[in-house]
């Protein structure tokens, strides 16, 4: 498909509206202008004819009978001859064929007569004919014939003829000044037009070579602030800070990468070391060859968890399908608390739980929930000293449910806080591990249809708590997929 700009669609499209409606509006002007001008000296002309035939009438040569036919002849011509608008008109009197009987200038030129306005008084129904013609000097003319509604002789009709140069001139004035405005409206159109379109062009312009710098991986490159609070305003405040966005992500993910590399290689070492020792002792009963292999152990389920952790990750970001079912979220805190009461234990920490006597019945996913209470409750052992204790509550409202651990531990700062869910994210003050931990537990929370609260003060400790909705009955056709 060809490239097209908004600048051609607009000249396709609004240009050539607003230049067919000023053409229009043109046209309009100037066949309403003729009419009124050329019409106005026809309308003189009748008018003249009105006067002579009142005139007459007044005076009784229009009263009827055979009689008065030659007094109403003479009178005509007598009104011909009286006439006293010779330098506007040429007053004339026509015989039954056309011909020239008498004039108010008193010549018999036929310059001034072509026919066609006296055939079209006899054809037409109010006896009136009208035309314009060029004389043989060149002079155009109006020429109006009406005919006589009595006998009056031989004078069958009355012929006005007038110049019509300056008639003419002043339709070329208007002309000339219809198409001046015309020019000039259409170059005002033009070029606000252009302005308005290229002030919406130039920007998108920019827009889009930063989109495409950012696209290619350069994201430092910014728009340049813009004065107007409009639409493309607020679009280049947002590809900016979507740049942000995306050059914070990549940190964070360079920063991920380089902390779980750096934590991968750890246990790894740990590992090479001892096999290396343990190759050189060929006693398995020599306490360093024991304490190696549980050091071996130790360190590889190290890695395999924070491996999984990585394949939940990317298993979530990818999108996978929920296996939900009614589940005592009671039943689950238990079981979760009692995988990782050992631990507490082996840790020096202590362990407050007050089961509650009623189930807390909820809609979700059994694995997925334990991931959740591990993920949450590792934390808490991890960033724990020795000697503190870790706290589970549960809560229940008539649409809610909440899940509440609490530790005694070093906490998180207030600048972390609002951080410490997001993708590649790790605090300041983290220990070991991937990072990723409360990112897998925020997500599978809100694909459940609840959410994570996270409280927390420096040197005092931090409470999580996870909130899910209780479940009704039509619930199960939700959260089916993350």
């Amino acid at each position: 498909m060809a490239k097209t700009s908004i600048i051609q669609r607009w000249v396709r499209g609004s240009l050539l509206i607003m230049v067919l409606v000023l053409v229009a509006a043109e046209a309009i002007f100037l066949y309403t202008s003729y009419r009124e001008l050329y019409g106005g000296v026809e309308r003189a002309i009748e008018n003249r004819f009105s006067t002579i035939a009142g005139r007459l009438q007044a005076t009784g040569t229009a009263s009827g009978g055979p009689e008065t036919s030659e007094s109403r002849a003479q009178a005509l011509r007598r009104t011909v001859e009286q006439f006293d608008e010779k330098d506007k008109f040429e007053f004339m009197l026509l015989d039954a064929q056309g011909v020239i009987l008498a004039t108010s200038s008193g010549t018999m030129t036929q310059d001034l007569t072509n026919g066609s306005d006296f055939l079209e008084a006899l054809t037409s129904s109010d006896g009136v004919g009208q035309a314009r013609f060029t004389t043989p000097q060149g002079e155009r003319v109006m020429a109006v014939t009406t005919l006589v509604p009595y006998t009056a002789g031989n004078i069958a009709a009355l012929r006005m003829v007038t110049s019509l140069t300056l008639m003419d001139r002043q339709w070329q004035q208007y002309l000339l000044v219809s198409v001046t405005i015309g020019v000039l409206a259409f170059l005002l159109m033009l070029w606000s037009g252009l302005f308005f379109v290229r002030s919406i062009v130039r920007p998108l312009g920019e827009v889009e070579a930063t989109a495409t710098r950012i696209a290619r991986g350069d994201l430092k490159t910014r728009l340049p602030a813009t004065k107007y609070n409009d639409e493309i305003g607020r679009l280049c405040g947002t590809i900016n800070q979507m740049a942000e966005d995306l050059a914070e992500t990549d940190r964070l993910k360079n920063e991920f990468i380089s902390s779980v590399s750096h934590e991968l290689r750890t246990p790894l070492t740990s590992i090479k070391g001892w096999v290396e020792t343990i190759k050189t002792i060929d006693d398995p009963t020599d306490e360093n060859y024991r304490r190696g292999l549980s050091v071996i152990g130790t360190e590889t389920d190290r890695l395999y968890t924070m491996v999984e952790e990585l394949l939940d990750f990317s298993r979530l970001q990818s999108g996978i399908k929920l296996q939900c079912q009614v589940l005592d979220l009671v039943a689950e805190a238990t079981d979760a608390a009692l995988f990782v009461e050992a631990r507490i234990k082996q840790e020096g920490l202590q362990f407050v739980y007050e089961e509650p006597p009623d189930p807390y019945p909820v809609w979700a996913d059994p694995a997925r929930l334990r991931q959740v209470f591990v993920n949450i409750f590792d934390n808490a052992i991890k960033y724990s000293d020795p000697g503190g204790t870790i706290f589970l509550t549960l809560t229940r409202t008539p649409e809610t449910v909440t899940v509440s651990v609490r530790d005694q531990g070093r906490g998180i700062a207030p600048d972390d806080l609002d951080k410490v869910k997001q993708k590649f994210f790790k605090a300041r003050n983290a220990v070991r591990g991937s990072g990723i931990g409360l990112a897998v537990v925020d997500e599978i929370v809100h694909a459940l249809g609840g959410r994570v609260d996270i409280q927390s003060a420096l040197g005092q400790g931090t409470t999580v708590s996870i909130t899910l909705p209780v479940y009704h009955p039509g619930q199960e056709h939700l959260h089916e997929t993350i």
